[in-house]
Order: C-alpha cells, then structure tokens, then sequence
C-alpha cells in the first residue's frame, strides 16, 4: 500500500512538472510571437485561436496568457481571449527611465566585482560581433549582439532580481526598437560606448562605468523619444 501511494505522489508530481513545462514553453512562444511583432499591438486572438497556432491545450496556453499579462505585454478579457497591448512614447520613457536606472546600478555592480579575463568574455565577443554586423550593415545581427550584451551586463552584476526586473522592460522596449531600428542613425555610438564600458569595468572603475552606462541609455532614450514625435507615432 505503501508503495502505491509513493508511485501515485510521484506520478503527480511528474505531471506538476510536465504541466509546468507546457505553461513555460507556451509562455516562450506567445512572448516571441509579440516581440518579433509577427502579433503587432492589437492583435486580437482567443484562448482556443492561440492553443490551435501553438498546437497546445487551452490550460497552459491560459496560463502563459495570465504571466504574459503580469509582464505587460498583453490583456486578457475572460472568455474573449487575448489583445496584444500597445506601447506609447510615455510608456518608452517610463521603460528607458527605469533602464537608465537599473542598468547603470549593474554596470556599477560588475566592476565592483573586479571581474576575470574569462568573465569578461562574453561582453567582448558580443561587443566584436557588434562592429562586424555594422561593418556589413547588418542590423538586425546587430541588435542581436546587442542583446546578448545587455543581458551578459546583468548577468556580471551577479544579482539575480535586478536581472529578472531588467529584462522584462528590455522585452517592452523590445518590439519598439525593432520597428525603428533601420529609421535611427547607424548605432555606432552604441558599440563605442560599450567598449568603453568593458574597459572601465575591467579597470574595477565602479563611477565611471555607471557614468558610462547612464549616459549611453539616456542618449538611446532621447534618439528613440525624438524619431517617434518626428513620425508622429502615438502608438506602436
């Protein structure tokens, strides 16, 4: 007897990890669905409309719905589905506030943490696969190697909540910069300030690669506001 009920607690908690899993992976695939813009702000899709283009049940599609709600990407009306929700210039700059913020303090963390050659590894290569993709005037390689040195940043600040709370508004800016990526002027000044700020947190220089990192989100902030006025562009 006892027996049994030890395989039945283990086969229910395989299923509380498989149900886990399915609710994570739909929660991936709506997320890059939205930020890939491939469901632009407005899309409108029900419960079993979102299940069927996953090929999933309802239950973690629902589920993945009421996260993604939770990180701002969309809204969920019971019983009618899902809306894809805008992004306004007042939300951008309320995102870039935050980013400036928070993305300066890990900027500050990592040099505080006096970190290895082999630790920096990661912000050298995304930073050397910046200046190739704007050699060959690839933006879109570009923004990727972006990416993954912003998310490399907060990772070497070694906080695991600032990271988590970064990333997400990263996400909400995501679809934005996209759209206005090939509108802005070549990021050179991108690439040169995060070389400048490897160097500065190799050197353990704790005030000046948050200068650094403060000044490069303010100006990307002020460059993004100022095109989305000049287009007159209220909702994106």
């Amino acid at each position: 007897m006892a027996a049994e009920k030890a395989i039945e607690v283990s086969e229910g908690i395989k299923d509380e990890v498989a149900a886990k899993t399915m609710t994570a992976t739909a929660h991936l695939k709506i997320r890059q669905l939205i930020l890939d813009n491939k469901w632009p702000p407005g899309y409108q899709a029900t419960e079993q409309e979102v299940a069927s283009t996953l090929g999933m049940s309802r239950t973690p599609v629902r589920e993945a719905l009421m996260r993604l709600q939770q990180d701002g990407l969309v809204s969920v009306v019971p019983r009618h589905g899902m809306r894809v929700l805008p992004v306004s210039p007042s939300d951008m700059k309320e995102i870039y506030d935050i980013l400036t913020s928070l993305e300066s303090t890990a900027a500050e963390l990592a040099a505080a943490r006096h970190l290895t050659e082999e630790q920096l590894k990661g912000l050298e290569r995304a930073t050397a696969d910046m200046d190739k993709a704007l050699e060959r005037d690839d933006l879109d390689r570009w923004a990727q190697a972006d990416a993954r040195f912003h998310e490399q940043l907060l990772e070497l600040s070694g906080n695991k909540m600032l990271k988590s709370v970064v990333l997400n508004f990263i996400d909400r800016a995501h679809r934005v910069r996209m759209l206005t990526l090939k509108m802005r002027p070549k990021p050179v000044n991108s690439t040169r300030d995060h070389a400048e700020l490897v160097n500065a947190i190799r050197a353990g220089d704790v005030e000046k690669a948050g200068t650094i990192h403060r000044e490069h989100r303010q100006r990307a902030g002020r460059e993004l506001l100022d095109l989305l006025e000049r287009l007159g562009l209220n909702h994106l």
